[in-house]
């Protein structure tokens, strides 16, 4: 006979967290269907963080500009220094053969004698030290060995001396790579924003900013206000001679500049030598700081920590590399927290 069993009934707790679970889906599915999508940026709020991320990436271009000025120099003084050394050796080498190097193959034997052997030795103040090998010296001998020490002890110093800069030229190195990591970091992102924009959107950002460069051009009165000086209106006018050129990080000329690649670029076309980056140029001549007084050709300074620089061109307008996108144009003086103008 069949054995018929009541069917086990799931417990009180079970049938409770189950039901609760269910409960959650259904709240959460809910909550997921009402929820608004999304709202994608409008093309200012775009236009706003993209601003910012231009701004932070060129004050990290400055810091590139700085490390990779001082890669310069360090290499330059130390090719110096080699240079020095190369040619101290050569002098040490005539020195040491006019002091009797024809006889080293008898002082490698044992065999010379002893005022001999202070000529060849690497080490002459040992053998100075020591008043009987003094004696058989004449004075001009004496001379000699005393030319070779001072020669030595140079060199010496000019090779520790290289080698501390190409300990600071590698820390240097380091350094450069990671502000151009930096500055690259900050220009993806600003692009990565830019691509989320329509088409339509782009275009109406970029006749926005040729129509402010337009109104800034027929803003510029060179004549009412006057150059600072001969020398600084040749600077202004070769930065006018690149208007439109690219704005590129860490470049100076002379068809793509940063904001002090152009400044420097310029000035040295006439004829003038300043400081790579822009805060070493707000050092570089006489800081003026009421805008009524700058004249054409004054270097202006921008931002709180001088990040930027640019030419005064005239009735509150300034012609400068505004940041990546853009190109050598005119913009107002009142676009940027202004600091201070240089006088170079």
């Amino acid at each position: 006979m069949a054995s018929h069993r009541r069917p086990k009934q799931p417990s009180r707790a079970r049938v409770t967290v189950l039901t609760t679970a269910a409960a959650a889906a259904v709240a959460i599915s809910a909550q997921a269907a009402n929820a608004a999508p999304s709202e994608k940026p409008s093309k200012d709020e775009v236009k706003a963080k993209v601003d910012k991320l231009y701004e932070e990436a060129e004050q990290a271009t400055e810091k590139y500009n700085g490390a990779k000025e001082k890669q310069e120099k360090l290499q330059k003084e130390i090719s110096t220094i080699q240079d020095n050394v190369a040619r101290g050796q050569e002098d040490l080498n005539e020195l040491r053969d006019s002091m009797g190097l024809a006889a080293a193959a008898q002082y490698r034997t044992g065999s010379i004698d002893s005022s001999v052997q202070l000529f060849l030795s690497s080490d002459p103040d040992d053998y100075l030290d020591k008043a009987s090998t003094m004696d058989q010296l004449s004075a001009q001998q004496v001379e000699s060995l005393k030319k070779v020490q001072e020669k030595q002890r140079e060199l010496a110093q000019q090779r520790a001396e290289a080698s501390e800069k190409l300990k600071d030229l590698a820390s240097t190195r380091t350094e450069l790579g990671k502000k151009k990591k930096q500055v690259q970091g900050k220009l993806a992102e600003a692009q990565k924003l830019l691509n989320s924009l329509t088409a339509a959107e782009k275009a109406a950002l970029a006749a926005e900013e040729s129509r402010a460069s337009r109104s800034a051009a027929d803003r510029v009165d060179l004549g009412n206000t006057g150059a600072a000086s001969g020398r600084a209106m040749a600077a202004f006018q070769a930065a006018q001679s690149v208007i439109g050129s690219p704005y590129v990080y860490g470049a100076s000329g002379p068809s793509s500049f940063d904001c002090s690649g152009l400044t420097s670029w310029a000035f040295a076309q006439a004829g003038v030598s300043i400081p790579r980056t822009s805060q070493a140029q707000a050092t570089a001549g006489t800081q003026i700081y009421s805008q009524s007084q700058l004249k054409v050709g004054d270097l202006v300074i921008f931002y709180g920590d001088q990040h930027h620089v640019g030419f005064y061109a005239g009735n509150g307008q300034v012609l400068h590399a505004p940041r990546t996108g853009t190109v050598v144009r005119y913009e107002s003086i009142n676009n940027m927290p202004f600091q201070f103008g240089v006088r170079i």
